[in-house]
C-alpha cells in the first residue's frame, strides 16, 4: 500500500498525519514557524521497521513481561520483540502497519485499523480508530476501539517533541513539569515490579518545571548500563479535573505545550536510545505517552486493560500548544 499523507489546519496549527501507524508527520506552529516533533524524513521509510516515531503503538503499548498473559485460566503467548518481553505490541506491532483513512475534514482525520484474532498472539478481533482534530491551539489525539473477545489494549502516540527551531538540537533546553508524585519501579529489562515509588527528593520528581539536561546528568554521571541512561518511566498523573498531565517548554523558542487525558499514566522517555539512519539520534526528542502501565495484564494492582467483547471503548489525549 503507499503512503499517503493528510493535511488539518486552522490558523494556529497545521498537523500532517501518515496512514501507516497513523503516524503524525508534522505538528506546525504557524506563529513561530516550527515543526514540533521529529519525523523519518521520507515519507516511505514509514513502510518499515522504525523506532515508532510519532506513530500510534499498540494492540499493547509498551512492555508486557514474559510475552504472556492469562485471560481467566487461557494463556496466551505473544510475540516477543525484546529479549523475552514484547514491546509496543510485537515485532508486526500497529505503529507499521498500513491503516485506512475512513474521513476527514478541514480539522479531522480517522484512521481505521483491523487486527484480526491472534494477531502477534492476541485474542480477538479488534477494530480501532484513531482521531487526529484541530480545536482552536489544542490538537486533539482519540482512540476508540472494540473486540469479539476479551483482550488487553493499551494504544499511545509516540511522538517525540522537539520544540527547538533546529532539530539538530538536543533537548538540553527543554523544561518539563509533570502532574506526578509516584512512578513505577521497573527491574533491569525496564518491566514494572509491581511497586509504586514516591517521586520526593528523587530525579523523578517533575513537580515543579525542571531542566532536562540537568536531569539526564544524573543518569549520565551514574556508572550504570547504557540503557539506563535516561528516563523510560511510567508516571502515575494525579487524579484532577482537568485531566492535565504535564506540560513541556522551551525557553529558547519560547513554546509551551500542555498535556491532558483521561489515561492513568504517561511514560516519559527522553530518546537515549534512538538512531535512526544517521537522521535522529540520541536525546533529539521526547516522549510523553500517554497510556495504561506497562505490563498492566500481568499486575493485578494496576488499571485494568483487559477489555469485554463487543464493548465500546475510548480514550483520548489533548494536547494544547501555546
Amino acid at each position: 500500500m503507499k503512503v499517503e499523507s493528510s493535511i488539518i489546519q486552522n490558523k494556529f496549527l497545521r498537523v500532517q498525519a501518515l496512514n501507516y501507524g497513523a503516524s503524525l508527520f508534522e505538528v506546525f506552529h504557524k506563529k513561530k514557524k516550527i515543526n514540533l516533533i521529529l519525523n523519518l524524513g521520507s515519507k516511505e521509510n514509514y513502510r518499515y521497521k522504525h523506532p515508532s516515531v510519532g506513530s500510534t503503538c499498540g494492540r499493547y503499548a509498551g512492555r508486557i513481561s514474559n510475552s504472556k498473559f492469562k485471560i481467566g485460566k487461557k494463556k496466551f503467548i505473544l510475540n516477543a520483540n525484546e529479549g523475552k518481553n514484547t514491546l509496543h505490541g510485537g515485532k508486526i506491532g500497529f505503529s507499521i502497519l498500513p491503516w485506512k483513512k475512513i474521513k476527514q475534514t478541514k480539522d479531522k482525520i480517522v484512521f481505521q485499523l483491523n487486527s484480526i484474532d491472534k494477531d502477534q498472539g492476541f485474542p480477538g478481533n479488534i477494530v480501532v480508530n484513531c482521531t487526529y482534530q484541530l480545536n482552536n491551539k489544542f490538537l486533539i489525539i482519540k482512540y476508540e476501539y472494540k473486540s469479539n473477545k476479551s483482550t488487553h489494549v493499551n494504544l499511545t502516540n509516540h511522538s517525540y517533541w522537539n520544540l527547538e527551531k533546529n532539530k539538530k538540537v538536543m533537548i538540553y533546553d527543554h523544561e518539563l513539569k509533570l502532574n506526578s508524585s509516584k512512578y513505577l519501579q521497573i527491574n533491569k529489562n525496564l518491566i514494572p515490579t509491581g511497586r509504586f515509588k514516591n517521586v520526593k527528593k528523587s530525579v523523578y520528581d517533575f513537580l515543579n518545571f525542571e531542566n532536562i539536561q540537568k536531569k539526564l546528568n544524573y543518569f549520565k554521571n551514574k556508572k550504570i548500563k547504557i540503557k539506563f541512561k535516561g528516563f523510560d518511566t511510567t508516571f502515575v498523573v494525579k487524579k484532577n479535573t482537568r485531566n492535565y498531565v504535564g506540560t513541556l517548554k522551551n525557553n529558547n523558542t519560547n513554546i509551551k505545550v500542555d498535556f491532558f487525558s483521561n489515561l492513568p499514566g504517561v511514560q516519559l522517555y527522553s530518546a537515549q536510545n534512538l538512531n535512526y539512519k544517521k537522521k535522529l539520534f540520541p536525546y533529539q526528542g521526547i516522549c510523553l505517552e500517554t497510556q495504561y502501565f506497562p505490563d498492566a495484564p500481568n499486575k493485578k494492582n494496576f488499571p485494568r486493560t483487559l477489555i469485554k467483547p463487543n464493548k465500546r471503548y475510548t480514550c483520548f489525549t489533548k494536547i494544547k500548544i501555546n
